[in-house]
């Protein structure tokens, strides 16, 4: 493809193919490839237990891809004015639809994440979560450039607002995701080390608090340290596909762990890869996942502009996380948590979300020659 672009065009999509990272591009593009095998290998047992024709699930989510794929790119062509711009609009939008879900949301299981939408189920947290790390970002680079402008008071409340809304769906894995963000970029910002204590040891309490106020919470984590505390049947089989798959995998459509997980499609699909594709694919998933955090905060070492290092590094982290704790939780090293695995996972929300958050990646990590944007 490169040779359909000369270094002298100086067309919109030339100079995006110039400047844009390429190989974290390339690496995105693996996962949503991997995200549509296994969609295709572990939604149709979830819709034949719902009575739907087998293929429901994975003809919703091919006919997402190409939409996500197109936000991606769109949002990547973006300059940085226009990043903040996209990522304001977004926050506000999702943090109206965030409060309208105590009105009009969907509960499910206990909580109140999701809109109910012909043909769709929306979760406005999703979106929050990479909107909400552009805009603290550019809050505190603000604060920085110009004197007499309070950036931090207002990223402090803006992430108090969402935090309060997270909690009181309740969410308190979004919560702690978004916490973690905030908190990183405030650090990179250039925050005290007596505030950087003072913050960790309130998160440290939040924590606790949690474990005590949140009954879900409380539940999880016994069963994690103390197994014969609760059901942990989606833990064990996962486990048990792990040990099942193997080196090499039983085999694509082979697997038996998504007949009898009912969240193998979305917080367990990784066991479903385990199983049928085995120990090599799971690590190859795995280093994808690395290269693209790492390959981010690489090209950050030679970024100069303050609002683009800190709201890349932002939602690197949140990337970094989300996979992390899906990962974890599947393979029982971390308290479950219905947190999809980015790209991977079935889900709407979340595949549209994601890709909004990686096309802000790749618009803000482009190259960019003479006077710093944004600045």
């Amino acid at each position: 493809m490169s040779v359909g672009f000369a270094r002298a065009d100086n067309s919109l999509v030339a100079r995006w193919w110039w400047t844009v990272d390429r190989w974290s591009l390339a690496a995105i593009a693996a996962l949503i490839a991997i995200g549509a095998i296994l969609a295709m290998a572990s939604t149709p047992p979830v819709a034949e237990k719902l009575g739907l024709e087998p293929f429901y699930f994975v003809r919703r989510q091919f006919l997402l891809l190409p939409v996500a794929i197109g936000v991606m790119l769109g949002v990547s062509l973006l300059d940085l004015s226009s990043v903040r711009r996209v990522a304001a609009f977004t926050l506000l939008a999702a943090v109206a639809l965030l409060a309208l879900t105590f009105v009009v949301g969907a509960e499910i299981k206990g909580a109140r994440r999701w809109i109910n939408l012909p043909g769709f189920s929306l979760q406005p947290s999703e979106f929050v979560k990479p909107s909400f790390a552009v805009i603290a970002a550019w809050l505190f680079a603000l604060q920085r450039r110009q004197v007499g402008v309070p950036g931090d008071l207002i990223a402090i409340a803006l992430y108090a607002t969402v935090l309060v809304l997270l909690l009181l769906q309740p969410d308190v894995g979004m919560a702690v995701v978004v916490s973690s963000v905030w908190f990183a970029q405030y650090f990179l910002a250039g925050l005290r080390m007596l505030w950087v204590l003072l913050l960790g040891g309130a998160g440290a309490g939040a924590l606790t608090a949690a474990y005590f106020f949140f009954p879900h919470v409380q539940s999880r984590i016994n069963r994690f340290l103390d197994p014969s505390s609760g059901d942990t049947y989606q833990v064990t089989r996962s486990l048990e596909a792990f040990t099942n798959g193997g080196l090499s995998g039983r085999g694509p459509g082979e697997g038996t762990v998504k007949t009898h997980l009912p969240d193998a499609h979305s917080d367990f699909v990784f066991a479903v890869a385990g199983e049928e594709f085995g120990l090599i694919a799971c690590l190859a998933i795995v280093l994808l996942f690395a290269f693209v955090v790492l390959r981010g905060f690489g090209r950050l070492l030679s970024e100069n502009n303050l609002f683009a290092m800190l709201a890349t590094a932002g939602l690197l982290v949140q990337f970094g996380l989300q996979a992390i704790i899906n990962m974890g939780s599947t393979l029982h090293l971390l308290p479950t948590k219905g947190m999809t695995l980015p790209f991977i996972s079935y889900g709407g929300s979340s595949l549209l979300a994601l890709s909004l958050g990686m096309g802000f990646v790749l618009a803000l990590s482009r190259k960019r020659y003479g006077p710093g944007e944004g600045e």
